[in-house]
Formats: C-alpha cells, structure tokens, sequence
C-alpha cells in the first residue's frame, strides 16, 4: 500500500523523487521502492525522519503489531511532524502514546485497490487541519483513488465497508464462475463472464449514477429470468447476508482497536 502512495505521488508530481524518502526492515522492499521510483532509501530511520522537515509527512505503513516493536528514538523524531498511519485498528491515541510530539496524526483506511489508483481511502485527523495540509493529504492519499474524510468513529463501519468490501466482491465473482461453471459452462469462460460482469455493472452505476435498484429494475422484466433469480436471492436472504457479513467486520475491527 506504501508502494502504491508513493508511486501516485511520483506518477502525478505531487511531490518530487528527491523530496521522498522510504527505509523498511531488513527486507528488500525499500530498496526496491526506491530503484522503482527515485526515491531516496535508507537503512538508518533515525536519519530519514530527523531529515523530514517540520510539518512535514511521516507515512507508517508496518503491520499494526509491529508498532510497539518500533524504536523508542521515534517519539522523539516525529516531534513537529505530520504522522500518517495506514494501520489497520489503532486508534489515534494509541498512536500519540507513541509519538506525543507529533504535529499532528492522521488515521487512515485505505484498501487494496487502491495498489492500482482504483481504490478508496478514508482518513480521520487528531487535530483540525490547515487549507493547505488539507490539500496535500487529501492529495497523497488521492493517489490510491477516492478520498473521504470522516470522524474516528466512522471509521470501523468504513472498514466494514470499503476497507473490506474488496474480499466480499471478489468472493461473488468467484461464485458467480463457479455457479457458472456448474450450469455447464468451461470455467475458463465462466471466470471470464463473471469478472466482466460485475466491472461492467460498477461503472454502469459510476457512468449513469443511478441507483443501483433502479439500474436493477430496469434489467428485470416481470416474470423473466432475472426476476426468477432475484427472488431466489431474497428468498435465501442475501441483503441480510451482506448486513450480517459488515457487522461482522465492524465488530471485529472494533475489538482489535481495543486491543
């Protein structure tokens, strides 16, 4: 996801290579981030943060266990810094407990379409943004796709939703191919349908912003095939499904946050 950022960033001129810097464990990764893109890359992270300007954007895209096992020094080098955090379930004061003098921290939802600037990111502030920073996080996270702001509190239920929804659609369309394939037709081609299926329906709903249940309708005539599977589909309880599957996913995102 980190890889993704920076690759908008670079792509749309946001900020300059020079002017980015990444470092990661003792893996590759950073290293070929920077080959990828320009970028700077260092193995000292107590010289790329004290490097960031203040004001300036610290960007933490580690696995959320990970934050306790960060070096204590970091509380200090964020001081006067922005802090960005993609970290899935921590809360913006488990964050200023770590870095308390932070300018400021940013809490983030990003998912995984956004790897291709297709995704869709949510972002909650500890503290009331300037025009300008406004501007530029909501360019930096424009990167990965579409951006909204929302309170903390909103942000297990968009978690629920887009920061999860990824793995629901990609689940029907793998139900969709295999309900396809079990109807007789090769797998292959079955795959093929449904994949095409559900892109060209999203943008139909992007391109004519319509309601999805009235584009529903408009594809279902009385008595027809469609009508037929749709009551299949309440009979069996589908949109309850869904209810139950994103409560699921909030309740659960609400846990690991107080954790």
């Amino acid at each position: 996801m980190v890889s993704a950022i920076v690759k908008g960033m670079v792509k749309s001129k946001v900020f300059a290579s020079k002017d980015i810097a990444c470092t990661s464990a003792h893996n590759t990764s950073a290293a070929k981030l920077s080959t990828e893109t320009g970028i700077k890359h260092t193995m000292d992270l107590e010289e790329l943060i004290t490097n960031v300007e203040n004001g300036g954007y610290v960007v933490l895209g580690f696995k959320p266990q990970q934050l306790l096992q960060m070096p204590e020094g970091l509380a200090q080098w964020t001081q006067g810094k922005i802090v960005i955090s993609i970290l899935a379930g921590t809360l913006i004061e488990k964050l200023r407990q770590r870095y308390p003098d932070a300018a400021n921290i940013v809490r983030v939802m990003p998912n995984t379409p956004g790897q291709i600037g297709a995704g869709v990111s949510a972002y909650a502030v500890e503290k009331e943004l300037s025009d300008k920073q406004r501007a530029e996080i909501e360019t930096i996270l424009g990167s990965l796709g579409v951006v909204h702001a929302v309170t903390e509190d909103k942000i297990d239920a968009v978690t629920g939703i887009s920061g999860s929804g990824p793995a629901y659609v990609f689940e029907f369309i793998a139900a969709l191919a295999e309900a396809g394939a079990t109807a007789g037709l090769e797998p292959e081609m079955a795959s093929n349908l449904a994949l095409h299926t559900v892109m060209g329906a999203a943008k139909l709903v992007e391109q004519t912003k319509e309601d999805p249940e009235i584009l529903r309708n408009k594809v279902t005539s009385p008595n027809g095939t469609t009508q037929a599977a749709l009551e299949s589909m309440k009979a069996n309880g589908f949109r309850s499904l869904i209810d139950k599957a994103v409560k699921a996913c909030v309740n659960r995102s609400i846990e690991l946050s107080r954790s």
